[in-house]
Parts: C-alpha cells; structure tokens; sequence
C-alpha cells in the first residue's frame, strides 16, 4: 500500500486526540493533544499519508500544522458534511473511536473532491486568530450582559467588566490594524474593500485576509466556501424552499449579514433592499441576498485593484449573478 493510500482519521477534543486509520484496522489510538505527543506520533506514520480531522475550533489547529510540517496530507473537514455523511452509511453508534473511523473512511472515498488544507500565510493566519479572539470576545460580553443587566447590585461591578472588554477591544483592534499596515498589497486591498458600502474596518479585514490566503477561482467559489449559496430542495413538479448550505465558516457568514444590514439602510444600497421586499422576499431573506450580492462585490473589488462602484452594482463587473 502506497502511503497516499493510508488514512488516519483523527477525532479532535481540547485535551485528547483518538485516532482512527482506513483500511480499518478494528484498533484506536488515543494520544494527548500537546504538541509534544503529536510530533511522536507523527513520526511513527508513513512520510505522505493522509490525516484527516474535524474543524473543531482551535483545538484541531496544532494537529494540522504539525501534520503539515512533517509532509503529511492533510484534511480538515466541515462538521456538517462528516455528520450527513456518517448518517448515509448508517454509523453504528457514536463513540470517539468510531467518530475517527468514519472522518478516516470519508476521507479515502470523498478525496477526489476535497481541498487539502494549507497553512495560512504569516499575517494573514494572525489576522484569523485575532478576528476569532475578538467575536470570542464578543459572545462573553453579550453573555454578560445578559446575565447581569437586571441585577442592580452587581450593576457596577458589570460596568467595570465591560470597560474591560472594551480595553481588550480596543487592543486587538490597534493589533489588526498595525498588522494590516505591515503589508503594502493587504493593505491596499483591505483599504479599496471599505470602500464597499456597509464595509468597515472589521469586515475589510476579515475578507482581506481570506482573500489573502486563499485564490478564490470565481465569486461563485468564494459563495459557495462561505455557505451563503442557497440549496434546491425539488422533486417532480414540486419545488421545495431553499435553504442556505452552511458549509463554510459561520463568522464570515455572520460578518456579511452585518455588512449587508448596514448596507441596507444606506442611499446606494438601500434600494436593492426595497426591491427585494417588495418581491415578497422576508426580511432576513432579503439581507442574506444582499449579503451574498455584497460578497460577490468583493471579490470584483479585491481582483479589480479598482474601488467599489455602486452604479455597477447589478452588473457582472461589480458582483455577478445575486
């Protein structure tokens, strides 16, 4: 057996990875998630043999990087299509190790079609752990808020917490901005996105640095990565809703809908909106199509070097098809 044809499938938890290999072999490893006890491991698999593992946070991060220094081909997968995929071949139970089993079997039949994962450049990689770390961030304070708004007594000590949060917004913000400015051509690019209108500083960085670290073919590419495309449900002469895939990273689909609820109430692209309403579409609806129509501007702007236009907008120039 060639190593290309041996797959490790890897079930990533905070503390433990359990390791899994196909052809199955009916045994399990269960190895610390520490670097350390990664780089052992990974010197007992054959130099260019698959390791596979779920997109689980930042705990699945260390194993990937390591894998990929030492000449491994790697996968990280979406959670979704693993837990589709396990239900269409009837996976018996679930367990850590059968988890592992059936990441290393969807890997060895589903490869053709799937993307090898690649380190993020220097900056660009620095620029997601801080944008995770921020919206990390943000859900605590939400958290907070929410937890103590109605209690009077700890009303003080909340406010102080939030100047807290506040401060280490403020931080991470003046972090993305010095490290955006380190690089001329992510500069520019992030710059000629807050041109885009309902674009500002958190979102320009965000698709700067996506943008950055991956070469999207096309803008129904970048759609279809961001899990903003919609998906048929037809059968017959019955067409069923749509509903949008999902696929993709959640933050970036959460940034977009921001981008799209400020462009909303805007001059240029407030209209767009109003057409869409007025077509019966909902209200969320309707933001998610402006989102992706807005997702799809940015890609134009970023492979353009040319500012945003709003006249174009509608046109394959600006933004391709909605």
């Amino acid at each position: 057996m060639q190593a290309s044809d041996f797959v490790v499938g890897v079930d990533v938890a905070q503390k433990e990875l359990v390791v899994a290999r196909y052809p199955a072999d009916g045994q399990s490893e269960h190895i610390a998630n520490a670097a350390a006890a990664i780089g052992q491991w990974l010197q007992t698999l054959p130099e260019g043999c698959i390791v596979a593992m779920e997109a689980t946070g930042p705990y699945h991060r260390l194993l990937a990087e390591l894998a990929h220094a030492a000449g491994m081909c790697v996968y990280v997968l979406n959670a979704r299509d693993v837990y589709f995929y396990a239900r269409a071949i009837s996976a018996r139970g679930k367990t850590d190790r059968l988890d592992a089993g059936v990441i290393a079997r969807y890997v060895a039949e589903q490869r053709d079609r799937l993307h090898r994962w690649q380190p993020a450049p220097g900056v660009a990689r620095t620029l997601q752990e801080l944008l995770g770390r921020r919206l990390m961030l943000t859900k605590q304070l939400v958290a907070l808020r929410l937890s103590l708004h109605d209690v009077p007594a700890l009303r003080t000590a909340a406010l102080r917490l939030e100047q807290e949060y506040r401060h280490a917004f403020e931080t991470i913000d003046q972090e993305l901005e010095r490290l955006v400015d380190s690089e001329p051509v992510l500069r520019q690019g992030v710059q000629r996105l807050r041109t885009i209108t309902g674009v500002g500083a958190q979102a320009s960085i965000r698709l700067g640095a996506l943008f950055s670290r991956i070469d999207f073919d096309n803008a129904d590419a970048l759609v279809a990565y961001s899990g903003l495309d919609p998906r048929a449900r037809d059968s017959g002469l019955r067409q069923g809703t749509r509903h949008l895939s999902k696929r993709g990273p959640a933050p970036l689909r959460r940034q977009m809908y921001l981008v799209a609820f400020a462009a909303c109430h805007s001059k240029a692209l407030g209209p767009i909106y109003a057409q869409l309403r007025a077509r019966g579409f909902a209200t969320t609806q309707a933001l998610v199509i402006l989102a992706r129509k807005l997702l799809r501007v940015a890609w134009a702007v970023w492979r353009s070097g040319k500012d945003f236009d709003a006249s174009l907008v509608g046109h394959s120039a600006a933004c391709g098809k909605t």
